[in-house]
């Protein structure tokens, strides 16, 4: 066994972690989204949620500094200007949620992620179209920003909220994944801030973690090459069913099945 690795890994779990990485990077290529919650789900199956979280941190950076600037750091950079209230209250919620994760029990944890994920997505599915006026966008990127900032610290997810808001404002395809790629990678700097504080970062897991960069890298390319082969209507119906499956998977852990 690899010394510089946690002890509480095997060839086996390590084998396990790098196929949910590589298939968490294939997703987010596609859809833009779900690393975290694929890699927390999966790999929260094999090994406690705290070394989990610390396994998916890396992946999550490093793929989403590649989404955010796959179409230039102009069009990155504009979607900063336009999304900063959503970006503030996101890292600063982050920031202050992720001191948390001790004290929070995993079932609750689960659950209240699962929850609100299944009913967003199975009510959009259904045909619900949330719109939002827009004089009332401010405040919802700024009450997104917060919710997501929230459960990002918690658990290193923090997609749903901001994919709610982005589908209320009928955003593009292809903005709304250069979007969802900037506040990721912000959110990505502001989780490694706050967990370098929670206990949760050590050495042998920061070391997991940048082992499981490497596939997730290769998945991601091979995701971009679905992506560009999607139009808007599948890319959107895909991107809710994904999030349908993955809030039933959190639901079914939170209750012991």
């Amino acid at each position: 066994m690899l010394s510089f690795l946690p002890d509480a890994l095997t060839p086996a779990l390590i084998a396990g972690a790098g196929l949910i990485a590589l298939f968490a990077g294939l997703i987010k290529g596609a859809l833009g989204f779900a690393m975290p919650m694929i890699m927390i789900s999966g790999l929260g199956s094999l090994m406690p949620v705290e070394l989990a979280l610390a396994g998916l941190i890396l992946p999550t950076l490093v793929t989403n500094f590649s989404q955010a600037l796959r179409q230039g750091l102009p069009a990155a950079w504009g979607s900063v200007l336009a999304h900063w209230r959503m970006l503030l209250a996101l890292v600063i919620c982050l920031l202050a949620s992720a001191q948390l994760v001790p004290f929070v029990s995993e079932p609750v944890l689960l659950a209240v992620l699962g929850g609100p994920i299944c009913a967003f997505a199975l009510s959009q599915l259904a045909g619900w179209k949330m719109a939002m006026p827009v004089a009332r966008r401010r405040h919802g990127q700024w009450i997104s920003g917060t919710v997501g900032g929230l459960y990002g610290g918690l658990s290193g997810v923090w997609g749903p909220p901001i994919m709610a808001y982005l589908i209320a404002v009928d955003t593009a395809k292809r903005d709304m994944v250069r979007i969802l790629g900037v506040v990721f990678l912000i959110g990505s700097f502001a989780l490694v801030a706050g967990h370098a504080g929670s206990g949760i970062l050590t050495g042998p897991s920061m070391a997991f973690s940048a082992l499981l960069v490497i596939p997730s890298v290769a998945g991601l390319l091979v995701g971009y090459r679905i992506q560009d082969r999607l139009d808007a209507d599948r890319f959107r119906r895909w991107t809710l069913v994904m999030m349908v499956f993955l809030g039933l998977n959190l639901l079914r852990r939170a209750v012991g099945l």
